[in-house]
């Protein structure tokens, strides 16, 4: 038989055979029949889990208070935020400022000349004011450091 297509077995079978020989017609309608339906949830939950339910809202916890992290990091504060998510309640998204102190370990709410705690005053998002700032900062000098004596 040619243009068929072998497939060989993980297990022999118990006659011993250790490979399949498929037609293309046959290989490919089984191979159809593992392809899941367009559109449809590939995990199908029975019984009480079941969407419609009725005993569904007896077993799934309730969560509808939301807790959101504070850019303070005080150690009460994580407890708070362990103590929601061990309950069970939604957990709001990280704000900007969070997100790149854990990304790129860039903390922008401590001062870097005093190490104070700073707060976010504006969120500037229109390209035509951004452009506008940087060049205002392309044409101020930069600022100048104290000059030091050169001891040779």
């Amino acid at each position: 038989m040619s243009g068929g297509t072998r497939a060989e077995l993980k297990n022999p079978f118990r006659n011993g055979t250790t490979h399949i020989l498929f037609s293309p017609l046959d290989f490919l309608s089984k191979l159809a029949a593992l392809v899941p339906r367009p559109r449809h949830n590939l995990v199908r939950y029975h019984g009480v889990f079941a969407p419609n339910s009725t005993l569904r809202k007896l077993i799934i916890p309730k969560s509808t208070k939301r807790v959101r992290g504070k850019e303070n990091s005080k150690p009460d504060k994580m407890s708070e935020f362990e103590e929601a998510v061990s309950r069970n309640e939604l957990v709001a998204p990280l704000t900007w400022a969070q997100r790149l102190k854990r990304v790129f370990n860039i903390d922008i709410t401590l001062c870097p000349r005093c190490g104070g705690t700073m707060r976010v005053i504006a969120d500037i998002t229109n390209p035509d004011i951004i452009q506008k700032i940087l060049d205002h900062i392309e044409a101020q000098p930069p600022p100048l450091s104290p000059a030091t004596a050169i001891q040779s």
